[in-house]
């Protein structure tokens, strides 16, 4: 059965060598910056996601204004994945009635299986343009949440990288060392006894 000697890092004996003392300080270090740096560094990050988040739903809630529209157009044309958001995938004629400005006809995007006749909300910008829906809070909160767990595990994985490229270069001068000792004291256990 092996026993094992917990710290045996930390305390002078004549077996410790000076890369057993380094390792076990980058040890330390790296569990500092996994357990409290990276933590906090994802809480930062999705803080300043989360305030930059809301400012852009402000603005936009501020630029875009909703109606109520009646669909004019028969079949719906598809919009490019880039171009359309997952509500609201085509684009169709709508009609709407505008308070002071008359009834108004123009493309906007629709939700699929919309057919002629059918009511929908639709979104346009200060131009006239359709446009997605401004995020909500929960919109806000999700990307909030993603920026934060992704600067989280890019931090974690940074340190462990660090970490192991570390363990390599500490094993390499570990075997230098290795080496050196032997070459010292490897001739007078391998000479053979008279």
């Amino acid at each position: 059965m092996r026993t094992q000697v917990r710290g045996w890092r930390w305390r002078r004996n004549p077996l410790r060598r000076r890369s057993d003392v380094i390792e076990a300080w980058t040890v330390l270090v790296v569990s500092v910056l996994l357990f409290v740096v990276t933590p906090l560094a994802g809480v930062a990050a999705g803080l300043r996601a989360h305030e930059q988040a809301r400012a852009l739903a402000v603005s936009q809630r501020a630029e875009r204004h909703q109606v109520q529209a009646v669909v004019t157009g028969n079949t719906p044309e598809r919009l490019p994945t880039e171009q359309g958001d997952r509500d609201h995938p085509y684009r169709a004629q709508v009609r709407w009635t505008e308070p002071g400005k008359g009834t108004r006809t123009a493309p906007a995007r629709v939700p699929a299986g919309t057919r002629a006749g059918d009511l929908v909300i639709v979104w346009f910008d200060a131009r006239g343009r359709s446009v997605a829906p401004p995020p909500d809070e929960f919109a806000v909160w999700q990307h909030t949440v993603t920026v934060g767990v992704c600067a989280t595990g890019g931090a974690a994985a940074v340190v462990l990288l660090g970490h192991a490229l570390e363990r390599r270069i500490a094993l390499r001068h570990r075997l230098a060392e290795w080496e050196r000792e032997w070459a010292r004291t490897g001739p007078k256990w391998t000479q053979p006894r008279a």
